[in-house]
């Protein structure tokens, strides 16, 4: 029975994926997982028990990743569950930066008198605004989002050129052939009309449109930031809005200096608040912890590699450790030395830490229990689970 603790308030689709037969939700103080949305547990001090934590989301900002990784800890996410609610915001402000829809709004409600008609007839010039359709969009990080983005932008009329120098394969297949590649991002800076960012908060992203890329833009180009607050710097374009090197900032991210400033709108961090995004992160999440408690393989994880081998044998070991060398030959030794036969394994590493699993075949009880009391005497190995094969629930 495997212990789940929840946080915050989970899609309920989500949950059920996990069956009362093999899944207990929060009813213990030593769950095997936990599973997230925005609750922050980077001060937190986890229970040792816990083996890896799900988040429904895509940014793991509120997660201590390091902390984890050193403990053992797989950390997963949800890229692309919310993908889809993320481009339809971001198309919508696309609509609002280019046609003052927002203002013009709020000015009808101000409206009185018996001639309301011709009053509004008379005023919308003042709420003229602009075409989307043949102008320039930059969409800087060609993900998920970043690619639908790019994808729907062309449909509507808008020269799309993208810029990802580390974009994937797969990504790659679905990105339209109309959406122009540049090599690099002063490029898109200098010649876009819109830009937006869709890139993950990394340290070497941190601020990434600072004062010296705002100095490449246009003047008359709108910035829009609808994936994480800090790859902005704030300062930056509050300077620049006011000096005339930026027209407008659109960002999903507040921040006090922005507050009551007409150049700037900002939501309330609305990209993932729908429904939908909701369910999937939620459904997607589950079976991410399912697939690896019951198998031990790794899929989305933000600090383990991929590992992903078929089960098949009786029994399982899973091992993380330092990616250090003969560390395979010292478990593959110790194994032959208690005379266990090895069906299948593979091992994959990232970073300074790396995966096992090792499938096997003719051991007791007994020789299982003290073949993994004796890796763990053995230096650098970090964790060991044992998993029977069992018929798979996710």
């Amino acid at each position: 029975m495997f212990q789940i603790k929840t946080y915050n308030a989970i899609a309920k689709a989500g949950l059920k994926k996990f069956n009362e037969e093999h899944y207990q939700l929060n009813q213990s103080e030593t769950p095997d997982a936990l599973l997230i949305r925005s609750h922050k547990i980077t001060e937190e001090e986890l229970p040792n028990s816990v083996l890896a934590i799900g988040r429904a989301g895509a940014g793991v900002n509120n997660v201590p990743v390091e902390a984890c990784t050193e403990k053992g800890i797989v950390v997963f996410n949800t890229p692309g569950a919310n993908a889809n609610a993320v481009k339809e915001l971001v198309l919508a402000n696309l609509l609002l930066a280019a046609r003052p829809i927002l203002e013009g709004a709020n000015w009808v409600k101000t409206v009185t008198g018996s001639n309301i008609e011709e009053i509004v007839e008379g005023e919308k010039k003042r709420f003229a605004g602009t075409e989307l359709q043949d102008k320039k969009l930059g969409v800087i990080g060609l993900g998920a989002i970043g690619a639908m983005v790019a994808n729907d932008a062309y449909r509507i009329g808008m020269n799309v050129v993208g810029y990802d120098p580390y974009v994937s394969v797969d990504t790659a297949w679905t990105i339209s052939s109309r959406v122009k590649r540049a090599l690099t991002i002063e490029e898109v800076l200098r010649t876009c009309d819109y830009i937006t960012i869709h890139v993950p908060l990394l340290p070497q992203t941190k601020q990434l449109i600072n004062h010296e890329k705002l100095a490449l833009m246009k003047k008359e180009a709108v910035l829009l930031n609808f994936s994480r607050g800090e790859l902005v710097d704030n300062k930056a374009v509050a300077t620049a809005l006011v000096d005339g090197h930026l027209k407008q900032y659109i960002t999903d991210f507040a921040d006090e200096q922005f507050i009551g400033n007409e150049k700037v709108l900002v939501l309330p961090h609305l990209g993932a608040s729908t429904i939908e995004a909701e369910v999937n992160c939620a459904k997607m999440a589950a079976r991410t912890l399912k697939y690896f408690l019951e198998t031990g393989n790794i899929k989305r994880s933000v600090n383990f590699p991929t590992v992903e081998m078929d089960f098949q044998a009786p029994i399982r070991l899973a091992l993380i450790h330092l990616n250090v060398p003969s560390m395979v030959g010292t478990m593959t030794i110790e194994l032959a030395n208690h005379g266990i036969n090895i069906v299948n394994m593979i091992n994959r590493s990232k970073g300074e830490h790396a995966y096992t699993l090792i499938d096997l075949e003719g051991t007791s009880a007994d020789q299982l229990e003290k073949i993994v009391a004796k890796l763990k005497t053995v230096e650098n190995i970090i964790k060991i689970r044992v998993l029977e094969n069992q018929q798979p629930t996710f």
